[in-house]
């Protein structure tokens, strides 16, 4: 069940993905907590870094990791603008975050249902529990008023 403070912490992963957008990266952003505390916040950033594997969650994971000094994120939780695809979501249950929480669904790519549903496989040694919706239509507008700048560039 989601509360304030996940609304909070979602208004986090916007701020990181409107910071995307402005450098040219597609806008998405994530952000880790444990507890009250914020391990990391990232942005995609697979131009800058020329990396296809920049996506914000990967990122984020890597720095909860080292903030922690553990890469078991056990005990925190994931906020991210959009649905993660299939190579957040296995680096979701190989981190094992026990949930996540997303804003916009991703139908072209997203393995958290609307195309795969990598987190729902019972198969996998861990379960992550997943909440989405989350100002769903603010995660969109991001990418929809984005993509519509770039198309008229």
């Amino acid at each position: 069940m989601m509360d304030d403070a996940d609304v909070d912490r979602m208004r986090q992963a916007i701020r990181a993905a409107s910071e995307a957008a402005e450098v040219g990266e597609t806008p998405v952003g994530a952000v880790v907590y444990r507890y009250d505390r914020l391990l990391a916040r990232a942005h995609n950033q697979r131009e800058t870094l020329q990396d296809p594997t920049a996506h914000a969650e990967i990122l984020a994971l890597t720095q909860a990791a080292a903030a922690l000094g553990n890469w078991r994120l056990e005990d925190c939780v994931m906020y991210v603008t959009l649905e993660p695809c299939a190579m957040c979501a296995g680096a979701l249950v190989l981190a094992r975050i026990p949930r996540l929480v997303y804003g916009a669904p991703d139908p072209k790519a997203g393995a958290c249902g609307s195309v795969l549903n990598v987190l729902g496989c019972k198969k996998l040694n861990h379960m992550v529990q997943v909440e989405s919706g989350l100002m769903a239509d603010a995660c969109g507008q991001l990418l929809r008023d984005f993509f519509k700048k770039r198309r008229s560039m």
